[in-house]
């Protein structure tokens, strides 16, 4: 579960597949052996430099803010997701992974040097608005975002719960801006909501991976059976616009569906960076079908549940192309209270298939789009995905990504033109994963009952 101008993929939350590793920078550095001599030469050029500007600039400027300045630079090198965290927002991230924080409940990144929104977060200010993924937030009071970096934005956005801010938003497809006084909230995400859809039909939604999604996971399905008053006959397990979170949760959601295998690994540079992650059978749910919905805002964390579910073919994958973000990052603190997030490794579904800059396609292709747009004659809307953001880390055998052609969808009837995700009668894709479920078990039910 962001940071600097054209950090393009960090999230508010943490929407990236991230591996809290207390490794201090400088035990880090202590074991490189020898440090080449076009090193020492560079770092001169910088001290030279550094010592210029605090010279000659036009008004005072401390060694810190240089220095920091600098690290930022030099993360922004790297791919879209490495970045220094000062101590706010390290301290932020720590806050973000337990599930509660401060501020609007959106998640943000920037694209086209605009601080573009990924996905509301459910249950927050930001949703209750009406703000949408893929609305440019254009001013925060009244101060222009053109060209702000990402972590100013997020203390600008952030603050005293009860206080009100205004944000101004562009809407592709919708003339003139849109203006919005949003009160801050304590946020308090939920990772885990479930439901009785049907008799004998649960669902399960995930909105991210946090410390106690898994706990959470097997709570929820407990209670199904209870309120069920026996065994599900087919769950539909929602990741739609969950931006990842913690691996080693989303390893835990995965091994709750697939009692045996490989779950995932992870391949980098280094020996502690190439892991294997293997499914247990102790407390695994697999005697009822599945059906996981995905679309573009499923990033990270959920596109590792996903890719394994598909791999052992333990659910049907159904909705639209997801984000595409196969890459650890790990979090090195530093002595100051702040730290790096650095892209370490990438991460691979059972069947060794990358999904950096492509993502994963479901089997089954739905289309959650309304016909409102299409009837006014508004443009198609592009989902901001991986391949998308400037500096995305190519795929491993350094091929362009290109994202796979889908399928049209047909044209919904009117009355989905509002759709509401969790809703049956509103949300298309869950009404065809339901409809799937119940003729997956009469057709079981029809073989069953066939003469041998």
């Amino acid at each position: 579960m962001s940071r600097m101008k054209r950090r393009a993929t960090t999230l508010l939350l943490v929407c990236a597949v991230t591996t809290m590793l207390v490794v201090g920078a400088g035990r880090l550095l202590g074991r490189v052996s020898a440090v080449a001599k076009e090193t020492y030469e560079n770092i001169e050029v910088f001290t030279n430099v550094l010592s210029l500007v605090q010279k000659n600039y036009v008004d005072p400027i401390t060694t810190k803010q240089l220095i920091d300045g600098a690290i930022t630079g030099m993360l922004n090198a790297l791919d879209a997701h490495s970045a220094y965290l000062p101590p706010d927002m390290y301290k932020e991230l720590q806050v973000d992974t337990r599930g509660t924080f401060g501020g609007l409940g959106i998640e943000i990144t920037v694209r086209n040097n605009v601080l573009t929104v990924v996905s509301p977060i459910e249950d927050t200010p930001a949703y209750r608005a009406g703000v949408k993924a893929g609305d440019q937030i254009i001013k925060i009071e009244d101060e222009f975002t053109k060209d702000m970096p990402l972590v100013e934005a997020v203390k600008k956005m952030r603050g005293p719960a009860g206080t009100t801010i205004h944000v101004t938003l562009r809407r592709e497809g919708r003339s003139g801006l849109l203006d919005l006084a949003l009160t801050r909230e304590v946020i308090k995400i939920q990772s885990v909501k479930s439901r009785l859809l049907d008799k004998g039909y649960g669902y399960v939604r995930v909105t991210q991976f946090q410390e106690r999604t898994d706990d959470d996971l097997q709570r929820a399905l407990t209670k199904l059976d209870k309120d069920n008053g026996g065994p599900l006959s087919g769950l539909i397990l929602d990741l739609r616009n969950n931006p990842g979170g913690l691996l080693t949760q989303a390893v835990k959601v995965a091994d709750e569906f697939i009692d045996a295998g490989l779950v995932v690994y992870t391949d980098g540079r280094l020996d502690n960076q190439r892991q294997k992650y293997f499914a247990h059978k102790t407390g695994s749910h697999t005697d009822f079908p599945m059906i996981a919905l995905v679309n573009g805002g499923s990033a990270s964390a959920s596109e590792i549940v996903a890719g394994a579910l598909q791999d052992h073919k333990r659910a049907l994958l159904l909705g639209t192309q997801t984000f595409g973000k196969g890459s650890v990052q790990t979090i090195l603190p530093l002595d100051d209270s702040a730290a790096v997030r650095l892209t370490t490794a990438r991460y691979y579904t059972p069947n060794g298939r990358s999904i950096q800059a492509t993502g994963i396609t479901p089997d089954i292709y739905v289309d959650n789009a309304p016909v409102e747009a299409k009837a006014n004659g508004a443009p198609k809307t592009h989902t901001l995905r991986e391949h998308n953001l400037p500096r995305h880390l190519p795929q491993p055998d350094d091929k362009p990504a290109k994202e796979p052609d889908q399928p049209s969808a047909p044209d919904t009837p009117d009355e989905t033109s509002d759709v509401r995700e969790g809703e049956l009668g509103k949300d298309p894709q869950l009404d065809r994963a339901l409809e799937l479920l119940k003729s997956w078990n009469v057709f079981k039910t029809v073989l069953a009952q066939r003469p041998s």
